[in-house]
């Protein structure tokens, strides 16, 4: 099969481009299937939610030759007999189904209006302009940029301690006098044999009625941590008392560290203003166990268009790595003290993303943006001093869009115009290891991102050394997680959730898959396992929350899900502002 007109042989990786448009695939934004039953009020949806889903578009996703792998990959491994055959709603993860909830362009699967915007995209658009407006799904966005193109050394210093309330009273402070802490509902009333308990809900913090991020959610052995709008709150995982009182910022928090350090630390940003100039820039780093706050900083602005109007933070061991428009710069996460910048190299390459973890770094560069040898690349770096371990480049027109795993690499890549996707497994080394073969529609629970590639904004994915555990897209009744080898990207078994709800994969631990099954509007979810040897013996439940709660657990928007210590947690990321319910901002349950 010889390369399309126009389209010479390019070095690195990614699916091969020669697929034209297909009539009947997948991946476009699709309308929403019929909803589960639910009760008659339904969950309010997001200021942002377009108002009609929109329309299917043709022949999105799939390859549509048979056997892109029937000639010499673009990795140069070695040719593979072709199990893609032109199928209807071949592979694509799409965006999955909550119930109650609205379905959203944007996540793998459902490609946006336009090509997925890298940073150094957004910033050479933010530079032609004073205020540029982005588009989504209907919506109008305002993005503006100072055009700042001054460097300034952000100054680490030490503050209070963090024991002072909030500007206002604390959420569910646990002693029966807040909004929540002595379960006034009676959650567990009526509790069924074999139901676990509901241990503690917290409701969420007032919020504008345009809505409010509540990003993060942390768990260490004695205390699970939530951030909302201004304010970060810390509960006793046990019985939800509070932890430590509030704490409260002068503006909203605008990023969080998706981890947290092994001696559980976190940093959050938070905005230096209101007005549409406001930047994403202030830090704060706190001690999750006590509440302390370390040392703050102001991240500065890089060039002329690289702007910390948005920024995305990443831990790697001892370092924080603060990613702007198109550049980063890495602190000690200890200290605050700089440590080194990742900023252009070669003729045109920007950093556009980082992925942090497992003691490990990864770039995702843009190079050449808008010309025509436009393309990603992939690079380790040493998190300690930036230094680039290897680099390999991702073939012209392919887009790295989500990073699965850290160790070992799995990344999913988007091409929008052949209307493709590939998910790639790479070697210690950077060398291309495996891509995946499965003839299914994929849907993990991936978060959105408008300015920013949000790499490991993807939940419902696990992998362990040998394994990818994908769940499939079921519009109607149960789904299943699809065990694929990492040696070959073939199906080794697969598993369908016991219950007429979608089952996701949260963790592999103890030789045991771990995984979440979803509520109804009258039966609560479960926690399963999975031998990790494979799947033909069915899920083992571990815990089945009362169907008492199903309608509160069912409503949380978005939600950050968890398994730590025998407790199931689960917490809002996204707060609609609306007067019309109380809001939830984070629930457990156990036995």
């Amino acid at each position: 099969m010889t390369q399309p007109p126009n389209q010479p042989p390019q070095g690195g990786f990614g699916a091969p481009q020669d697929q034209p448009p297909h009539g009947g695939g997948f991946g476009a934004p699709q309308s929403p299937p019929p909803p589960p039953a639910q009760p008659p009020q339904a969950p309010a949806q997001p200021p942002q939610a377009p108002a009609q889903p929109p329309q299917p578009q043709p022949g999105y996703g799939y390859p549509s030759q048979p056997g892109p792998y029937a000639q010499p990959g673009p990795y140069g491994q070695p040719a593979q007999p072709g199990p893609y055959a032109a199928q209807p709603g071949y592979g694509h993860p799409q965006q999955p189904q909550y119930p109650g909830q609205p379905q959203y362009p944007g996540a793998p699967g459902t490609p946006p209006a336009g090509p997925p915007a890298s940073k150094g995209r957004t910033a050479l658009i933010i530079g032609a302009a004073a205020a540029a407006l982005l588009v989504i799904g209907g919506t109008v966005y305002a993005v503006t940029s100072d055009g700042g193109g001054g460097k300034k050394k952000p100054v680490a210093e030490k503050s209070d301690d963090g024991k002072q309330s909030s500007s206002g009273k604390p959420v569910d402070p646990g002693n029966g006098k807040g909004n929540g802490g002595a379960d006034p509902e009676n959650l567990n009333d009526g509790r069924k044999p074999g139901e676990a308990k509901v241990l503690w809900y917290k409701s969420a913090p007032d919020a504008p009625g345009s809505g409010a991020d509540a990003p993060g959610m942390w768990i260490t052995g004695t205390t699970a941590v939530k951030a909302a709008y201004k304010q970060v709150f810390a509960y006793d995982v046990g019985n939800g008392n509070a932890s430590w009182d509030p704490i409260a910022f002068p503006q909203k928090i605008c990023a969080v560290t998706p981890q947290k350090t092994a001696d559980d630390k976190i940093v959050v940003a938070y905005m230096n203003g209101v007005s549409s100039r406001a930047k994403c820039n202030q830090l704060q780093q706190i001690d999750l166990d006590t509440g302390k706050k370390g040392w703050s900083g102001e991240v500065a602005d890089g060039g002329l268009f690289d702007s910390a109007i948005s920024i995305e933070l990443t831990v790697s061991g001892k370092t924080l790595m603060v990613g702007r428009s198109e550049s980063g710069t890495a602190y000690d996460i200890d200290s605050g003290r700089k440590l080194y910048d990742k900023e252009k190299y070669g003729s045109a390459c920007f950093p556009a993303g980082f992925a942090g973890g497992s003691g490990r770094l990864v770039q995702v560069a843009s190079c050449g943006a808008g010309g025509s040898n436009a393309h990603d690349e992939l690079q380790e770096l040493d998190p300690a001093t930036g230094k680039v371990k290897w680099t390999q480049p991702v073939k012209k027109g392919w887009q790295v869009s989500r990073v699965y795993s850290l160790d070992p690499l799995v990344v999913y890549l988007t091409n929008q115009d052949k209307k493709a996707w590939n998910i790639s497994t790479f070697t210690k080394a950077g060398k291309f290891r495996s891509e995946v073969k499965v003839d299914e529609k994929f849907a993990p629970r991936c978060d959105l991102s408008f300015l920013a590639r949000d790499l490991q904004g993807c939940q419902g994915v696990a992998v362990d050394a040998d394994t990818l555990y994908l769940p499939t897209n079921a519009t109607t009744g149960a789904n299943q997680i699809v065990a694929i080898s990492l040696a070959n990207g073939k199906a080794k078994w697969r598993v369908k959730s016991p219950a007429d709800e979608s089952m996701f994969p949260i963790r592999t631990e103890g030789g045991k898959l771990i995984a979440y099954v979803q509520p109804s509007y009258d039966t609560g979810g479960q926690i399963v396992s999975v031998p990790v040897t494979g799947g033909s013996h069915g899920t083992t439940k571990l815990l089945q929350n009362p169907s008492g709660s199903a309608e509160i657990e069912n409503s949380f928007f978005q939600g950050a899900i968890d398994w730590a210590g025998g407790r199931f947690y689960i917490s809002s990321t996204r707060l609609t502002g609306s007067d019309s319910s109380k809001e939830k901002l984070m629930m457990a349950f156990g036995k």
